[in-house]
């Protein structure tokens, strides 16, 4: 369901939108925070009027994590901190949290692109949405619930964890949308075959799944296991929550980006130079209407490429592809640039082998070794031909010879939010063994 006109907007309209909500941004961040002030003033951005164009957009400074960190908690809001309404941040499993606020004006338009999304899902009156995502100061959990509530969906707000019981809900309560991370829906997926109980049992109509790369393998593996079609949600607590872009089950050809609250770009991760539509690289974003933690030009870290044009849905927003990974996720093994994501979308093409799977990166002696652990579909199966199989495949896509560790059922650590793919043993000096937990 498209639930605003803009969705469908000409381009000219979404662009002269886009300039003046720009120039508001700029008017904002020059008025009421220091620091975004001198950084301006150094591009020869003074006031709003100096940007003609969203061609001008170029000429500003990039905005990065670091500097969330340099400045925290609150050194970059751009309100009084008594305005804030509700503060999230990011987890901080590399350094400092990242925390962003939000006053009443940013919770009504988080809640709105939130409710845009689930609409084009076919999200609706009285659908029971099955909310996974954790609850706290990550956004998933309360980004969906808010939107869900917004459209007049019965919302189970579950959280993550206690898996069975997320299972047997799940059927009882006769949940239509299932939203959670990829991950966290196979670890359902799994308990409720533990259960006895199959997609023919359940009233799943649709799944939302993000906050982690996965691949078109694994939308086959989870359509397959679950009975519904598995879209593509994109957010990021910087900018707003999960709700900057969501996949549309007509097209399924990339992420629609709420344009008129976010503008995005494409640049080179290394020049910074903005890429054309079509050509990979790493995401930025600018907010638009964001009153409290406004950002230009932020650096997601995120690889993907960006297409213009008309979806098969009708939408005129621009769509984002599937995440590759992450710039800091990127592996080099041996000379080779390798993201996680490929693995598993080789992983999930070979017969016989499970949806769980873990790659460690060892040292033997000057070399770095990667080994890849998984476990087999069904433990009958013979795991040395199995492996065996599954390391040729990975050879012949990367070009990378990995080892591949066949492990007992359940073994593989599961996830009930972000799944970690890699362990990182290369310091440690400690030997590839079972998997940790």
């Amino acid at each position: 369901m498209i639930l605003d006109d803009i969705e469908t907007a000409p381009r000219e309209r979404l662009e002269a939108l886009q300039l003046k909500r720009l120039r508001h941004t700029v008017d904002r961040l020059v008025t009421a925070v220091p620091s975004s002030r001198e950084r301006l003033r150094a591009t020869g951005v003074e006031a709003a009027g100096d940007i003609g164009s969203l061609d001008d957009l170029v000429r500003l400074p990039f905005s990065t994590k670091s500097e969330l960190r340099e400045h925290y908690p609150f050194g970059l809001l751009a309100v009084p901190r008594e305005q804030l309404v509700r503060v999230h941040a990011s987890s901080g499993t590399r350094g400092k949290p990242t925390v962003v606020g939000y006053t009443a004006a940013d919770l009504e338009a988080w809640t709105h692109v939130m409710a845009r999304c689930l609409a084009m899902a076919g999200v609706g009156p009285g659908t029971v949405v099955h909310n996974a995502y954790g609850y706290g100061l990550f956004t998933g959990g309360l980004g969906f619930h808010q939107g869900a509530e917004r459209l007049g969906a019965t919302v189970v707000p579950m959280s993550s964890g206690m898996t069975a019981r997320q299972a047997m809900l799940l059927r009882d309560l006769g949940g239509q949308a299932l939203c959670c991370t990829p991950s966290y829906a196979l670890h359902i997926a799994e308990a409720l075959r533990q259960a006895g109980v199959g997609p023919d049992e359940l009233a799943l109509e649709v799944g939302l799944f993000g906050a982690e790369p996965w691949s078109d393998a694994m939308r086959a593996q989870l359509e397959q296991e679950l009975g519904l079609t598995a879209l593509n949600v994109y957010g990021l607590s910087e900018i707003v929550g999960p709700g900057v872009a969501a996949e549309c089950p007509e097209g399924q050809s990339g992420l629609h980006v709420n344009e008129d609250l976010f503008l995005v770009e494409v640049v080179d991760p290394d020049s910074g130079e903005r890429l054309p539509a079509g050509r990979e690289g790493e995401l930025v974003f600018t907010t638009l209407t964001k009153e409290a933690l406004p950002l230009l030009r932020y650096r997601t870290s995120d690889i993907a490429s960006l297409e213009l044009g008309r979806c098969t849905c009708g939408r005129t927003l621009a769509r984002i592809s599937a995440l590759r990974g992450r710039r800091d996720d990127m592996l080099i093994v041996r000379g080779v640039n390798l993201y996680p994501s490929e693995v598993e979308r080789v992983l999930l093409t070979v017969d016989g082998i499970g949806a769980h799977y873990q790659l460690v990166l060892a040292r033997e002696g000057a070399l770095d070794e990667l080994v890849v652990q998984c476990e087999p579909a069904d433990e009958r199966l013979d795991r040395g031909e199995l492996g065996a199989r599954a390391a040729g495949a990975l050879r012949e896509a990367t070009g990378i010879a990995m080892r591949v560790e066949l492990l007992e059922p359940g073994r593989v650590p599961r996830s009930e939010g972000k799944a970690v793919r890699v362990v990182d043993l290369r310091d440690a000096g400690a030997p590839v063994g079972t998997p940790r937990r």
